[in-house]
């Protein structure tokens, strides 16, 4: 089964500010004890999106002006603590297909991959600018170049970094390993047949 490739992402963009951001931040733990990850993306940023009387609190993703983003700016060392994969699910569920960070939590990078949602780095400063034009003009389209590691909006570019196995993964469409063994079941057959048969006493 064919993947699609995930060569760039166009769409409007949302800052979230701060640094070392965890998943449970980004997902509260009691959100962790849903069987499927369907209207997980409602749990996003929960508690500091909303006070326990469902209120909503200042927070970049209740500001009108950004409903619909679908790439997130974010700081340093994002999607650190514990490994849930809820975080990247919430995340992507909630609309996002692309985040620009300085940096990320290496086990939320690959979650984020295998859901096919690239977590680009870039310097501090360009994130900055990039940020400061999005508040000017919440409707300013961002493009993230997969394939030619790069960020455009408005008449700025600038580069990005990203492993190169996952920009692999993500501009041929080879970015859910599952799929990826489902597709090779032949190959596995053919494998398995080379292999020395167990003698069973």
């Amino acid at each position: 089964m064919a993947l699609e490739p995930i060569k760039q992402v166009i769409g409007r963009a949302v800052y979230v500010p701060g640094n070392d951001i965890d998943t449970d931040r980004i997902t509260p733990a009691r959100y962790l004890k849903v069987v499927t990850f369907d209207g997980l993306g409602e749990a996003l940023f929960y508690d500091e999106r909303f006070n326990p009387d469902g209120s909503e609190k200042p927070h970049p993703l209740n500001d009108p002006r950004f409903k619909g983003a679908s790439i997130m700016l974010v700081g340093a060392n994002f999607g650190c603590g514990s490994s849930r994969e809820h975080s990247p699910q919430a995340i992507y569920r909630a609309g996002f297909r692309a985040l620009v960070g300085e940096s990320f939590a290496e086990i939320f990078f690959g979650n984020s991959t295998a859901l096919s949602m690239p977590c680009v780095t870039a310097d501090k400063s360009e994130i900055a600018a990039l940020a400061e034009a999005i508040e000017q003009d919440p409707g300013l389209q961002v493009t993230v170049d997969v394939e030619n590691l790069e960020v455009r909006y408005a008449d700025k570019a600038f580069k990005v970094n990203l492993p190169a196995t996952a920009q692999k993964a993500l501009v041929e469409g080879r970015w859910d390993p599952i799929a990826d063994l489902l597709e090779a079941g032949d190959l596995l057959e053919q494998a398995s047949a080379r292999l020395p048969k167990a003698v069973l006493s």
